[in-house]
């Protein structure tokens, strides 16, 4: 069987910016084994699946690890694959996954998701994971990632993780949120996921799901223009909206093409 697959950049417009996901059009679900299995082959962050249902999308994401239940990048590209590639026309895009229904809307040449809030509750870090970072956080808090909060951005860029102890502690599927006031920006993050084939996510929208609440109470203000400043980096325009958070960005299809697995698996 040959199935169509495109590795697209969300978050950014740029060939080599953002976080790349490859996404995959399914007219029905492979065994869970195989879709793990092309993850890990496709060796980026996130792979998407999708199935096309009428007036839905259901949609799964798997890590070269395992699969995981809220991913914000790469359902930005499954939006853009579904628009760009797919003559998809329906807005928004209503996406059936782990996490419930999400929705995109493409509007201005940005991809909008509406997702979950997850606001953190106040918490104290684990000892191996404050063992691991380069610098210790004036916060923390806890949803599904732990958020660490620091001072300023230079902190933020110049943060090393110790990757052997980090690799001590098991938060699948969550991971740690490094954070503070921008330069330039409201606000940036940096995101790592221990015992995971990628450390360091380029950019990771399920992770604003948690950061936007956070940075909307402490600056008093709804809307938000975010930086996650990893290596590749990327933009994000976010909204607090209560029980929700919009998160806005751009995205560029890298490559296109097909793959074949054999009919036997």
């Amino acid at each position: 069987m040959h199935y169509p697959i495109y590795q697209i950049n969300a978050f950014s417009n740029l060939f080599f910016g953002g976080n790349s996901a490859c996404v995959v059009p399914l007219t029905a679900w492979l065994p869970d084994e195989v879709m793990l299995a092309i993850a890990k082959q496709n060796a980026v962050a996130e792979t998407a699946f999708f199935i096309e249902q009428g007036s839905s999308v259901a949609l799964r994401w798997f890590t070269p690890d395992h699969e995981i239940d809220l991913c914000g990048h790469a359902t930005l590209a499954t939006a853009h694959c579904l628009i760009e590639h797919r003559n998809y026309t329906t807005q928004p895009i209503h996406f059936t996954t782990q996490s419930g229904s999400l929705y995109v809307t493409h509007k201005q040449g940005r991809y909008q998701l509406d997702l979950p809030a997850r606001p953190g509750a106040v918490s104290e870090l684990p000892e191996v994971i404050a063992q691991a970072l380069s610098i210790q956080p004036k916060e923390v808090y806890k949803a599904r990632d732990y958020l660490c909060v620091y001072d300023t951005q230079a902190e933020i860029e110049s943060l090393r993780i110790n990757r052997p102890v980090f690799d001590q502690i098991n938060l699948s599927p969550g991971g740690v949120i490094v954070t503070a006031l921008g330069d330039k920006h409201d606000f940036v993050s940096r995101f790592f996921t221990p015992q995971a084939t990628i450390l360091e996510d380029p950019v990771t929208g399920s992770a604003h799901c948690t950061l936007v609440p956070y940075w909307a109470k402490r600056l008093n203000k709804p809307t938000l223009h975010a930086r996650q400043c990893s290596a590749r980096g990327g933009e994000l325009w976010c909204e607090d909206q209560g029980e929700r958070v919009q998160v806005s960005g751009l995205a560029r299809t890298f490559s296109a093409g097909t793959f074949s697995i054999a009919d036997s698996l």
